[in-house]
Protein backbone atom coordinates (compact mmCIF):
# COMPACT_ATOMS: atom_id res chain seq x y z
CA UNK A 1 0.00 0.00 0.00
CA UNK A 2 1.30 3.44 -0.90
CA UNK A 3 0.21 6.15 1.56
CA UNK A 4 0.63 9.89 0.99
CA UNK A 5 -0.43 13.23 2.44
CA UNK A 6 -0.88 16.38 0.36
CA UNK A 7 -1.88 19.95 1.21
CA UNK A 8 -3.52 20.95 -2.08
CA UNK A 9 -4.34 24.52 -0.90
CA UNK A 10 -7.80 24.21 -2.47
CA UNK A 11 -8.55 22.73 -5.86
CA UNK A 12 -10.86 25.18 -7.61
CA UNK A 13 -11.63 28.10 -5.27
CA UNK A 14 -9.83 29.62 -2.29
CA UNK A 15 -10.64 32.41 0.15
CA UNK A 16 -9.29 35.62 -1.38
CA UNK A 17 -7.61 36.69 1.85
CA UNK A 18 -5.56 33.48 1.88
CA UNK A 19 -4.08 34.35 -1.52
CA UNK A 20 -2.65 37.69 -0.40
CA UNK A 21 1.12 38.11 -0.69
CA UNK A 22 0.91 40.61 2.17
CA UNK A 23 0.87 38.16 5.07
CA UNK A 24 0.30 40.90 7.65
CA UNK A 25 -2.87 42.06 5.87
CA UNK A 26 -4.10 38.47 5.50
CA UNK A 27 -3.50 37.87 9.20
CA UNK A 28 -5.40 41.05 10.12
CA UNK A 29 -8.39 40.06 7.97
CA UNK A 30 -8.55 36.57 9.47
CA UNK A 31 -8.28 37.94 13.00
CA UNK A 32 -11.07 40.46 12.34
CA UNK A 33 -13.34 37.76 10.91
CA UNK A 34 -12.58 35.46 13.85
CA UNK A 35 -13.35 38.14 16.44
CA UNK A 36 -16.55 39.21 14.68
CA UNK A 37 -17.77 35.63 14.46
CA UNK A 38 -17.24 35.28 18.20
CA UNK A 39 -19.05 38.57 18.95
CA UNK A 40 -21.98 37.56 16.71
CA UNK A 41 -22.66 34.59 18.99
CA UNK A 42 -23.11 36.65 22.17
CA UNK A 43 -26.69 36.27 23.49
CA UNK A 44 -26.88 39.99 24.35
CA UNK A 45 -24.88 42.70 22.57
CA UNK A 46 -23.50 45.20 25.06
CA UNK A 47 -22.76 48.78 24.01
CA UNK A 48 -19.04 47.99 23.97
CA UNK A 49 -19.63 44.90 21.81
CA UNK A 50 -21.64 46.97 19.33
CA UNK A 51 -18.87 49.57 19.13
CA UNK A 52 -16.29 46.84 18.55
CA UNK A 53 -18.44 45.17 15.89
CA UNK A 54 -18.66 48.42 13.96
CA UNK A 55 -14.90 48.93 14.22
CA UNK A 56 -14.24 45.44 12.88
CA UNK A 57 -16.83 45.71 10.10
CA UNK A 58 -15.36 49.04 9.02
CA UNK A 59 -11.89 47.51 9.07
CA UNK A 60 -13.14 44.82 6.69
CA UNK A 61 -14.62 47.44 4.36
CA UNK A 62 -18.24 46.89 5.43
CA UNK A 63 -19.29 50.43 6.28
CA UNK A 64 -21.93 51.40 3.70
CA UNK A 65 -23.04 48.01 2.39
CA UNK A 66 -22.65 44.33 3.27
CA UNK A 67 -20.15 43.60 0.52
CA UNK A 68 -16.40 44.24 0.68
CA UNK A 69 -13.35 43.01 -1.21
CA UNK A 70 -12.70 40.08 1.12
CA UNK A 71 -15.97 39.27 2.92
CA UNK A 72 -19.75 39.43 2.63
CA UNK A 73 -22.00 40.00 5.62
CA UNK A 74 -24.99 37.68 5.23
CA UNK A 75 -28.21 38.82 6.90
CA UNK A 76 -30.68 36.05 6.11
CA UNK A 77 -33.31 37.03 8.67
CA UNK A 78 -33.48 40.15 10.75
CA UNK A 79 -30.81 42.84 10.59
CA UNK A 80 -27.46 43.31 12.29
CA UNK A 81 -26.35 46.70 10.99
CA UNK A 82 -28.11 49.75 9.58
CA UNK A 83 -26.44 52.23 7.21
CA UNK A 84 -27.70 55.83 7.19
CA UNK A 85 -26.29 59.12 5.88
CA UNK A 86 -27.92 60.95 8.78
CA UNK A 87 -27.23 58.55 11.67
CA UNK A 88 -24.25 56.73 10.24
CA UNK A 89 -23.70 52.99 10.61
CA UNK A 90 -25.03 51.37 13.77
CA UNK A 91 -25.69 47.91 15.16
CA UNK A 92 -29.46 47.51 15.44
CA UNK A 93 -29.60 43.90 16.67
CA UNK A 94 -29.54 43.55 20.44
CA UNK A 95 -28.41 39.93 20.54
CA UNK A 96 -28.01 36.71 18.59
CA UNK A 97 -31.72 35.95 18.64
CA UNK A 98 -32.52 39.16 16.71
CA UNK A 99 -30.96 38.08 13.44
CA UNK A 100 -29.72 35.09 11.45
CA UNK A 101 -26.51 35.56 9.49
CA UNK A 102 -22.73 35.27 9.30
CA UNK A 103 -19.63 36.41 7.44
CA UNK A 104 -18.69 34.68 4.18
CA UNK A 105 -15.12 34.82 2.92
CA UNK A 106 -15.02 35.83 -0.75
CA UNK A 107 -13.24 33.34 -2.97
CA UNK A 108 -11.06 33.48 -6.07
CA UNK A 109 -10.85 30.79 -8.73
CA UNK A 110 -7.59 28.83 -8.54
CA UNK A 111 -5.27 29.20 -11.55
CA UNK A 112 -6.09 26.42 -14.04
CA UNK A 113 -2.44 25.51 -14.57
CA UNK A 114 -1.92 25.18 -10.81
CA UNK A 115 -4.87 22.79 -10.55
CA UNK A 116 -3.52 20.76 -13.47
CA UNK A 117 -0.12 20.57 -11.80
CA UNK A 118 -1.79 19.40 -8.59
CA UNK A 119 -3.33 16.58 -10.64
CA UNK A 120 0.07 15.75 -12.12
CA UNK A 121 1.59 15.44 -8.65
CA UNK A 122 -1.07 12.91 -7.62
CA UNK A 123 -0.69 11.06 -10.93
CA UNK A 124 3.07 10.72 -10.47
CA UNK A 125 3.04 9.84 -6.76
CA UNK A 126 0.08 7.50 -7.42
CA UNK A 127 -0.85 6.71 -3.81
CA UNK A 128 -3.36 4.00 -2.97
CA UNK A 129 -4.46 6.03 0.04
CA UNK A 130 -4.19 9.83 -0.05
CA UNK A 131 -4.93 12.19 2.83
CA UNK A 132 -5.99 15.51 1.29
CA UNK A 133 -5.49 18.73 3.25
CA UNK A 134 -7.18 22.07 2.45
CA UNK A 135 -9.93 20.95 0.08
CA UNK A 136 -13.09 23.00 -0.29
CA UNK A 137 -15.52 20.07 -0.19
CA UNK A 138 -16.28 16.48 -1.15
CA UNK A 139 -17.93 17.46 -4.43
CA UNK A 140 -14.84 19.44 -5.46
CA UNK A 141 -12.67 16.45 -4.57
CA UNK A 142 -14.90 14.16 -6.66
CA UNK A 143 -14.81 16.49 -9.68
CA UNK A 144 -11.04 16.81 -9.38
CA UNK A 145 -10.62 13.03 -9.18
CA UNK A 146 -13.00 12.12 -12.00
CA UNK A 147 -12.25 15.00 -14.39
CA UNK A 148 -8.79 16.44 -13.76
CA UNK A 149 -6.86 13.25 -12.97
CA UNK A 150 -7.90 11.47 -16.21
CA UNK A 151 -7.11 14.67 -18.17
CA UNK A 152 -3.43 14.33 -17.18
CA UNK A 153 -3.31 10.56 -17.58
CA UNK A 154 -4.04 9.75 -13.95
CA UNK A 155 -6.47 7.23 -12.52
CA UNK A 156 -9.54 8.52 -10.68
CA UNK A 157 -10.15 7.32 -7.14
CA UNK A 158 -12.92 4.88 -6.34
CA UNK A 159 -13.58 6.01 -2.77
CA UNK A 160 -13.70 9.68 -1.76
CA UNK A 161 -14.68 10.96 1.64
CA UNK A 162 -14.58 14.43 3.16
CA UNK A 163 -16.49 15.51 6.26
CA UNK A 164 -17.09 19.25 6.62
CA UNK A 165 -14.95 20.56 9.46
CA UNK A 166 -14.86 23.60 11.70
CA UNK A 167 -13.21 26.04 9.28
CA UNK A 168 -15.64 28.15 7.23
CA UNK A 169 -13.00 29.06 4.62
CA UNK A 170 -13.29 25.76 2.74
CA UNK A 171 -10.07 24.17 3.94
CA UNK A 172 -11.22 20.74 5.08
CA UNK A 173 -9.39 17.40 5.32
CA UNK A 174 -10.42 14.24 3.50
CA UNK A 175 -9.34 10.90 2.09
CA UNK A 176 -9.19 9.30 -1.37
CA UNK A 177 -8.52 5.58 -1.81
CA UNK A 178 -8.22 3.12 -4.69
CA UNK A 179 -10.72 0.39 -5.49
CA UNK A 180 -9.03 -2.29 -3.39
CA UNK A 181 -8.69 0.00 -0.36
CA UNK A 182 -12.23 0.52 0.83
CA UNK A 183 -13.05 3.16 3.43
CA UNK A 184 -14.98 1.42 6.19
CA UNK A 185 -15.66 2.70 9.70
CA UNK A 186 -15.27 6.46 10.12
CA UNK A 187 -15.41 8.83 13.06
CA UNK A 188 -15.28 12.62 13.06
CA UNK A 189 -13.91 14.75 15.90
CA UNK A 190 -15.36 18.12 14.86
CA UNK A 191 -17.32 18.32 18.11
CA UNK A 192 -14.49 17.46 20.48
CA UNK A 193 -14.33 20.09 23.22
CA UNK A 194 -11.90 21.15 25.91
CA UNK A 195 -12.95 21.22 29.58
CA UNK A 196 -13.71 24.92 29.03
CA UNK A 197 -16.01 24.14 26.13
CA UNK A 198 -13.69 25.31 23.32
CA UNK A 199 -13.49 23.36 20.06
CA UNK A 200 -10.29 21.30 19.87
CA UNK A 201 -9.68 20.90 16.15
CA UNK A 202 -9.41 23.86 13.77
CA UNK A 203 -10.68 21.64 10.96
CA UNK A 204 -11.19 18.02 12.11
CA UNK A 205 -9.27 14.86 12.91
CA UNK A 206 -11.35 12.19 11.15
CA UNK A 207 -10.51 8.53 11.73
CA UNK A 208 -10.77 6.37 8.62
CA UNK A 209 -10.57 2.58 8.77
CA UNK A 210 -9.12 1.57 5.39
CA UNK A 211 -9.52 -2.11 4.50
CA UNK A 212 -6.56 -3.41 2.48
CA UNK A 213 -6.24 -6.19 -0.09
CA UNK A 214 -4.95 -8.45 2.67
CA UNK A 215 -8.12 -7.82 4.69
CA UNK A 216 -6.28 -5.79 7.30
CA UNK A 217 -7.44 -2.42 8.55
CA UNK A 218 -5.09 0.55 8.45
CA UNK A 219 -6.36 3.49 10.48
CA UNK A 220 -5.62 6.85 8.86
CA UNK A 221 -6.09 10.11 10.80
CA UNK A 222 -6.07 13.21 8.58
CA UNK A 223 -5.03 16.46 10.29
CA UNK A 224 -4.52 20.15 9.69
CA UNK A 225 -3.43 21.82 12.91
CA UNK A 226 -3.82 25.48 13.85
CA UNK A 227 -1.56 27.73 11.79
CA UNK A 228 0.84 30.33 13.10
CA UNK A 229 -0.79 32.87 10.83
CA UNK A 230 -3.03 34.68 13.30
CA UNK A 231 -4.33 34.72 16.85
CA UNK A 232 -1.00 35.38 18.56
CA UNK A 233 2.00 33.08 18.85
CA UNK A 234 1.36 31.91 22.41
CA UNK A 235 -2.29 31.17 21.69
CA UNK A 236 -1.54 29.29 18.46
CA UNK A 237 1.20 27.28 20.18
CA UNK A 238 -1.23 26.30 22.94
CA UNK A 239 -3.86 25.34 20.36
CA UNK A 240 -1.45 23.09 18.43
CA UNK A 241 -0.28 21.49 21.69
CA UNK A 242 -3.91 20.77 22.59
CA UNK A 243 -4.53 19.28 19.15
CA UNK A 244 -1.38 17.14 19.34
CA UNK A 245 -2.34 15.94 22.81
CA UNK A 246 -5.87 15.12 21.60
CA UNK A 247 -4.55 13.10 18.65
CA UNK A 248 -2.22 11.26 21.02
CA UNK A 249 -5.21 10.28 23.13
CA UNK A 250 -7.09 9.10 20.04
CA UNK A 251 -4.24 6.81 18.98
CA UNK A 252 -3.94 5.52 22.54
CA UNK A 253 -7.65 4.64 22.44
CA UNK A 254 -7.13 2.89 19.11
CA UNK A 255 -4.28 0.88 20.66
CA UNK A 256 -6.58 -0.23 23.49
CA UNK A 257 -9.04 -1.31 20.79
CA UNK A 258 -6.22 -3.45 19.31
CA UNK A 259 -5.64 -1.23 16.26
CA UNK A 260 -1.99 -1.82 15.46
CA UNK A 261 -1.66 -0.29 11.98
CA UNK A 262 -2.23 3.46 12.47
CA UNK A 263 -1.03 6.51 10.53
CA UNK A 264 -1.35 10.15 11.58
CA UNK A 265 -1.06 12.29 8.46
CA UNK A 266 -1.25 15.92 7.43
CA UNK A 267 -0.09 19.48 7.88
CA UNK A 268 0.72 20.00 11.56
CA UNK A 269 1.92 23.59 10.97
CA UNK A 270 5.01 23.30 13.17
CA UNK A 271 8.55 21.94 13.10
CA UNK A 272 9.78 18.64 14.61
CA UNK A 273 11.57 20.39 17.49
CA UNK A 274 8.51 22.37 18.59
CA UNK A 275 7.13 21.93 22.10
CA UNK A 276 3.61 22.14 20.65
CA UNK A 277 4.00 18.87 18.73
CA UNK A 278 5.81 17.03 21.54
CA UNK A 279 2.73 14.99 22.60
CA UNK A 280 2.71 13.38 19.15
CA UNK A 281 6.36 13.41 18.11
CA UNK A 282 7.95 12.52 21.44
CA UNK A 283 5.30 10.95 23.68
CA UNK A 284 3.03 8.86 21.42
CA UNK A 285 5.52 6.19 20.39
CA UNK A 286 4.76 6.94 16.74
CA UNK A 287 7.65 7.43 14.30
CA UNK A 288 8.02 9.99 11.53
CA UNK A 289 8.34 8.29 8.14
CA UNK A 290 11.22 10.64 7.29
CA UNK A 291 13.30 8.90 9.99
CA UNK A 292 13.19 5.57 8.15
CA UNK A 293 16.51 4.48 6.56
CA UNK A 294 14.73 3.88 3.24
CA UNK A 295 13.23 7.39 3.13
CA UNK A 296 14.68 9.70 0.44
CA UNK A 297 14.18 13.41 1.14
CA UNK A 298 16.22 14.52 -1.87
CA UNK A 299 18.77 16.17 0.38
CA UNK A 300 16.18 18.56 1.79
CA UNK A 301 14.36 17.73 5.04
CA UNK A 302 11.59 20.33 4.66
CA UNK A 303 8.19 20.17 2.97
CA UNK A 304 7.58 23.75 1.75
CA UNK A 305 9.44 26.90 0.71
CA UNK A 306 13.13 26.08 0.30
CA UNK A 307 12.47 22.79 2.10
CA UNK A 308 15.08 23.51 4.76
CA UNK A 309 15.08 21.91 8.18
CA UNK A 310 12.99 24.81 9.55
CA UNK A 311 10.45 24.30 6.76
CA UNK A 312 9.13 20.87 7.66
CA UNK A 313 5.50 21.03 8.77
CA UNK A 314 3.92 18.05 6.94
CA UNK A 315 4.05 14.57 8.44
CA UNK A 316 3.24 10.89 8.14
CA UNK A 317 3.57 9.44 11.64
CA UNK A 318 3.31 5.66 11.94
CA UNK A 319 2.58 3.28 14.77
CA UNK A 320 5.51 0.93 15.54
CA UNK A 321 3.82 -2.02 13.80
CA UNK A 322 3.18 0.02 10.64
CA UNK A 323 6.65 1.61 10.69
CA UNK A 324 8.16 -1.87 10.78
CA UNK A 325 6.53 -2.66 7.42
CA UNK A 326 7.87 0.42 5.59
CA UNK A 327 9.79 -0.34 2.40
CA UNK A 328 10.51 3.20 1.26
CA UNK A 329 9.30 6.77 1.04
CA UNK A 330 10.11 10.27 -0.13
CA UNK A 331 8.97 13.80 -0.93
CA UNK A 332 7.76 14.72 -4.43
CA UNK A 333 8.71 18.31 -5.28
CA UNK A 334 8.06 18.73 -9.02
CA UNK A 335 4.97 20.79 -8.18
CA UNK A 336 6.75 23.02 -5.62
CA UNK A 337 8.04 26.36 -6.88
CA UNK A 338 9.92 27.56 -3.83
CA UNK A 339 10.60 31.21 -2.93
CA UNK A 340 13.03 31.94 -5.77
CA UNK A 341 12.57 33.36 -9.24
CA UNK A 342 13.96 30.06 -10.45
CA UNK A 343 13.02 26.78 -8.79
CA UNK A 344 15.62 24.92 -6.77
CA UNK A 345 14.74 21.50 -8.23
CA UNK A 346 13.16 20.01 -11.32
CA UNK A 347 9.57 21.16 -11.79
CA UNK A 348 6.85 20.51 -14.32
CA UNK A 349 7.40 22.36 -17.62
CA UNK A 350 4.02 24.12 -17.22
CA UNK A 351 5.32 25.92 -14.13
CA UNK A 352 6.49 29.24 -15.53
CA UNK A 353 5.58 31.41 -12.53
CA UNK A 354 5.10 30.92 -8.80
CA UNK A 355 1.28 30.92 -9.01
CA UNK A 356 1.45 27.87 -11.28
CA UNK A 357 2.71 25.81 -8.33
CA UNK A 358 0.66 22.77 -7.37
Amino acid sequence: MRLATYNVENLFARARALNLEDEALARTILEQVSELTRLFEEPVYSDSSKVRMLQLLTGLGIDKRNDSRYVILRENRGQLVSYSKLKGSRIVANGRADWVGWLDMKKDVINEIATRNTAQVIRDVNPDVLAVIECEGRQALKEFSHQLLPAVGGEPYEHIMLIDGNDDRGIDVGLMTRKDFRIGWMQSHVDDKTTLGDTVFSRDCPEYGVRTKANETVWVLANHFKSKGYGGQDASNRKRWLQAESVRRIVERLAVEDAKLVAVTGDLNDTPDSAALAPLLKESGFKDISEHPAFDNGGRPGTFGRCSEREKIDYILLSPALFARVKGGGVWRKGVWGPNKKPLWEVYPEMKQSFHAA
